[in-house]
C-alpha cells in the first residue's frame, strides 16, 4: 500500500481542545501518528505532528480538513511532505547517544545560551528539546533569590568528552554561568543517594577556623586550612597540625558554634525535596562529628561520617578518636553507603568544594563542585557557583513546580 508522510506544524494562541480537534481529523481518515511534540511559550502554541496516511484521495482530503479545522480554531497550519528516505534516516538517529546539558544562573542572558548552543552545533549534535526548569521571573518585583535554569536534551556522537566539557568550563568562567553536562542514561534518571561535604558546602563556614578563632590561633589554622583545601598539603597532615592548635579549648564553646552555623542558601529546600522524592542523604566530612550530628538533626540527614574530637574533663585535648576522614575515606564511605542502600554507585551524587572531596566526586555517578576551589571545579564532572544548593535539583531535571509542592 502506497502511503504519504506529512509533518503538520501548528502555531497560534493556545486554547483547550486544539490537539483533540486536530487528532480527531487524523483519526477520521485512519492516519498513523509517527511522532508528536508540543511547546507553549507565553500562551503561544507550537505543535508538530508527523503522520502517515494512504496516498490518493485520503491524503488530499485530510490536508483540506486539517486546514479547515485550523481555521475554525483560529490557528495557523503548515504542511511539509517527508520522503520515505528522509523518514528512515531520521529513524536511524534514535540510536545515537543522548546527553543532558543544564544551564544555571541567577538570570540567563541570550549571550550565555548562544555560546553553549554554538558548542553543541560545532560538534554536529542535535538539540531534541529545550525545557525551562525554573518559574517565571517578574520584571517588576525584585526577587529575593533569583535563579534561572534551562535543560537541553541533546543527541549525537561525541568523540572527545573532555574537550567538549572544557569548552563549557571556559564559557562558565567568562560569562558567569553554570553549565552541567551529563549522559542521559538510566542512572541519571534513578539517583537515590546524595552525599554532602559539610564545611563550605552544607554550611557557609569552616568550623575548625571558627574554633581556632575562639582558641586564639585563628590565623595559623586558617592558613593551614586554605593550603589543605587547595590541595597544596596532605589533608591528614594538615588535620593533625590544626588539631594540636585547638588543645585546651573548652567543650562548651562547641554548642555556641553549632547553634550559629550558617546554613547554605537552598540547603533546606534541596534536602526536603530529596526526602519527599525518596532520596537518602549523608554528610561525609573532614570536619567534626559534633557539628555533623547537629546538622543531621536540624536538616533531617540520614547518615553522618566525620572526625570525632577527643575531649577529656570538658577540654579538647588536641587529639581525635578513630580514623581521620580524608578524601580517600570519604570515597570509601560513599561506596559503603551505596552498598548499604543496595544501589549502584552510578545512582549516587557527591557534593563538595575542597581538594579532599575530589575522590568522592570522581567516584559518584554525579560529582558536583559547589562554589568550589579552582582545582576542584576544573576536575569535577559538574559545578554550581552561581546559585544555592537547590541548584542540584535542576541537574536532576526537577522543575520548580515539582519542588514547590513541598514548600
Amino acid at each position: 500500500m502506497n502511503t504519504d508522510i506529512f509533518l503538520l506544524n501548528i502555531s497560534g494562541q493556545d486554547k483547550p481542545g486544539l490537539t483533540s480537534g486536530l487528532t480527531s481529523v487524523l483519526a477520521e481518515y485512519g492516519a498513523k501518528v509517527l511522532d508528536i511534540g508540543q511547546a507553549n511559550i507565553h500562551d503561544t502554541l507550537s505543535l508538530g505532528i508527523l503522520f502517515e496516511i494512504k496516498s490518493g484521495k485520503k491524503s488530499a482530503a485530510v490536508l483540506k480538513d486539517l486546514l479547515f479545522k485550523a481555521y475554525e480554531l483560529g490557528i495557523t497550519a503548515k504542511f511539509k511532505p517527508i520522503s520515505l528516505e528522509d523518514y528512515e534516516h531520521w529513524v536511524t538517529l534514535q540510536g545515537k547517544d543522548r546527553y543532558i546539558i543544564t544551564i544555571l544562573g541567577e538570570r540567563l542572558r541570550a549571550e550565555q545560551i548562544s555560546e553553549v548552543t554554538k558548542i553543541i552545533s560545532e560538534k554536529n549534535l542535535n538539540i531534541d528539546a529545550i525545557k525551562r526548569l525554573t518559574g517565571r521571573l517578574s520584571l517588576i518585583k525584585d526577587e529575593e533569590y533569583p535563579r534561572a535554569s534551562i535543560q537541553l536534551s541533546v543527541r549525537g556522537k561525541i568523540d572527545n568528552k573532555t574537550s567538549f566539557t572544557e569548552k563549557f568550563m571556559e564559557i562558565s568562567r567568562e560569562l558567569d554561568v553554570d553549565i552541567a553536562f551529563q549522559e542521559d542514561n538510566i542512572f541519571r534518571r534513578n539517583r537515590r543517594l546524595v552525599c554532602f561535604d559539610m564545611d563550605s558546602t552544607l554550611i557557609q563556614t569552616e568550623v575548625i577556623d571558627e574554633l581556632a578563632e575562639l582558641a586564639g590561633v585563628g590565623k595559623e589554622v586558617k592558613a593551614i586550612t586554605e593550603l589543605a583545601m587547595q590541595g597544596e598539603i596532605d589533608f591528614k597532615e594538615s588535620f593533625k597540625r590544626r588539631m594540636k592548635l585547638l588543645k585546651g579549648l573548652p567543650e562548651n564553646v562547641l554548642h555556641e558554634v553549632a547553634i550559629n552555623l550558617p546554613i547554605t542558601k537552598g540547603a533546606r529546600r534541596l534536602i526536603d525535596t530529596l526526602h519527599n522524592y525518596g532520596f537518602k542523604t549523608a554528610i561525609l566530612s573532614g570536619g567534626f562529628s559534633y557539628f555533623g550530628e547537629y546538622l543531621q538533626k536540624k536538616l533531617d540527614i540520614d547518615y553522618v561520617y566525620a572526625n570525632q574530637l577527643e575531649i577529656k574533663n570538658g577540654i579538647l585535648t588536641g587529639g581525635y578518636i578513630g580514623d581521620i576522614v580524608d578524601g580517600k575515606k570519604k570515597a570509601e564511605y560513599l561506596q559503603i553507603l551505596a552498598d548499604k542502600e543496595g544501589i549502584d554507585i552510578g545512582q549516587t551524587i557527591a557534593v563538595g568544594d575542597g581538594a579532599n572531596d575530589l575522590e568522592m566526586l570522581d567516584l559518584a555517578g554525579l560529582g558536583i563542585a559547589f562554589h568550589a576551589k579552582p582545582k576542584v571545579k576544573n576536575n569535577a564532572q559538574s559545578s554550581i557557583s552561581s546559585i544555592g544548593l537547590d541548584g542540584i535539583l535542576y541537574l536532576l531535571g526537577y522543575h520548580d513546580r515539582h519542588i514547590d509542592l513541598f514548600h
